[in-house]
């Protein structure tokens, strides 16, 4: 009998329990921390596909410990990002650039302020198909290839110890953050890049078009290189000081030049207002490194993980 009505006791305070968690989600939910387990409540998160893992990898996370909060996370590219977070649409944008100014008037004009916060790192990455064999470009070789009106349309071409394989460009849409700072970096203004290639804003599909062709030659965030790197050959860049390729370590110091890159979250204001959000991006900064191992993203250092603690207030 006593075991029957401590069995009883144990039933109606788990029913309380959950009763709670229902009235918690119906009005927003409460509580602080990363791991309370009595938030609930929407996030929204939109924008670059090479912070989209990361992103995924905090969300399931975070959700693992808050099962009533439910978070989405979109790739619409970082500027397709901004469009959605400028007009309220959202409440977290990921970014592989910093917000430009036009997006900040536009971010000004709907009302709608942020933070800016570094997550991560990252080095765009200079893939081929392993069947078109190149080690190593330059900086100068790569701009040839990829600038505006470059009708190259096998390596050889520009340098005769090169392939002479008809190569196959893939590469990021318009909207991506990826795109911009690759044009800048390597073709010398934002945004100016030969369109004969195959753009997409989801990585996984340019991963595909240079698996699937001989001649495939893309580039697009590092961690979908570590996520496929037995399809993929990962060429070396030089910048004048000798090839690097690229990986954590010469990521994070920047020594992969000029490819290497921050990853950054922008929580709206009105977001960070809310428990849930407020929660979730102190969670990312107090657990990047196991975020950033799950979702084989670079990890930020120390020096980088205080400021952008300090970024936030937190």
């Amino acid at each position: 009998m006593g075991k029957l009505l401590a069995f009883a006791a144990c039933g109606m305070l788990a029913l309380g329990v959950a009763a709670c968690g229902e009235d918690d989600e119906s009005s927003g939910g409460g509580g602080g921390g990363g791991g309370g387990g009595d938030l609930s409540g929407t996030i929204r998160i939109d924008g670059s596909s090479t912070v989209a893992p990361f992103a995924q990898a905090a969300a399931e996370e975070f959700q693992a410990q808050n099962p009533n909060v439910r978070i989405t996370v979109g790739t619409s590219g970082t500027g397709g990002g901004f469009e959605k977070f400028c007009a309220g649409e959202t409440d977290i944008s990921d970014a592989s650039r910093p917000i430009e100014d036009d997006e900040i008037a536009v971010c000004k004009k709907n009302g709608v302020s942020y933070k800016e916060v570094q997550v991560a790192n990252d080095g765009i990455a200079v893939v081929t198909n392993p069947a078109l064999k190149v080690d190593c470009m330059t900086v100068d070789q790569l701009k040839e290839l990829w600038n505006q009106g470059s009708k190259v349309k096998q390596l050889s071409e520009i340098d005769p110890k090169l392939p002479d394989t008809s190569v196959s460009l893939f590469g990021p849409g318009t909207d991506s953050g990826t795109f911009d700072f690759f044009t800048e970096q390597i073709n010398g203004e934002e945004g100016v890049s030969r369109e004969d290639y195959q753009p997409s804003e989801d990585d996984n599909v340019l991963v595909q078009g240079v698996e699937g062709e001989d001649g495939g030659l893309a580039y697009f965030g590092f961690s979908y290189y570590e996520q496929n790197q037995d399809k993929l050959n990962l060429v070396g860049v030089d910048d004048g000081a000798g090839c690097v390729k690229p990986d954590p370590d010469n990521i994070q110091s920047g020594q992969y030049k000029p490819l290497s890159r921050e990853l950054l979250m922008y929580p709206s204001a009105k977001a960070l207002k809310t428990p849930q959000t407020k929660a979730f991006i102190d969670y990312v900064l107090e657990n990047y490194e196991s975020i950033a191992e799950a979702s084989q993203i670079v990890p930020m250092n120390q020096e980088q993980a205080d400021s952008a603690k300090s970024s936030l207030g937190s």
